[in-house]
């Protein structure tokens, strides 16, 4: 993926960051992960369509492409001229599995390769290089929150049990589970470690919790350290 250019620091901040739970918010914080869920915005405006996916392929993706190509973010970047995919942000692959999204095989394939082998091996599907892309699409948006699925109450015993990198929300806040303690989330990092929720509710897809702990480690933001 071609590496989407600097907004300027004085700009309103784009329609283009992707929270927890999958929603697209306006925040000046870009983060360290791009991605897309097919062409979502009208690059006149470089504003977002009503719709939030054209695919269910949603992927993230490196910031630098090895190139170094550039792309105006929400702009006209086909070669027709045409908006070609739109960029969105993640402060973290913690995050974007959170939202639902997967490793891209293209600009990450290592990581993507990784995710295919643990979901492969989580979702019992026979596969000796992992699960291939449409399959895990199909489940994985199925099970996303921004798609319309819906969590099921978690308890304090579910909560303890979530492998570090799988994400929950109690009292309408996203927290990380990193080391047996909660982060809780925002566009610009994590806060301090507090104890786990003893209720809650599920954001990352079932099929990526299980490939979690499966062995899958995403990356996290500095701030979690």
């Amino acid at each position: 993926m071609a590496a989407p250019s600097r907004e300027r620091e004085d700009a309103v901040p784009l329609q283009n960051r992707v929270d927890p739970f999958g929603a697209i918010r306006a925040a000046p914080a870009r983060g360290l992960f791009t991605g897309n869920r097919g062409v979502i915005h009208d690059p006149a405006t470089k504003t977002l369509l009503v719709r939030r996916w054209t695919t269910k392929a949603w992927i993230v993706c490196a910031l630098d492409h090895p190139r170094g190509l550039k792309r105006e973010p929400m702009g006209r970047n086909a070669p027709s001229g045409a908006a070609g995919w739109t960029e969105l942000f993640f402060l973290d692959e913690v995050t974007a599995l959170a939202a639902g999204h997967r490793p891209c095989f293209y600009c990450r394939r290592a990581a993507a390769r990784a995710f295919g082998r643990c979901f492969a091996a989580a979702s019992g599907m026979v596969a000796t290089q992992g699960a291939r892309a449409p399959a895990m699409d199909a489940i994985l948006h199925r099970q996303r929150r921004a798609a319309g699925a819906l969590a099921a109450p978690l308890s304090g015993g579910d909560i303890d049990a979530l492998p570090g990198g799988a994400m929950i929300e109690a009292d309408g806040v996203a927290w990380a589970v990193r080391r047996g303690r909660a982060l809780p989330w925002s566009f610009a990092g994590y806060g301090a470690p507090q104890a786990l929720p003893r209720e809650g509710r599920l954001l990352t897809p079932p099929v990526t919790v299980a490939a979690l702990r499966a062995g899958f480690a995403p990356v996290w933001h500095p701030s979690a350290s």
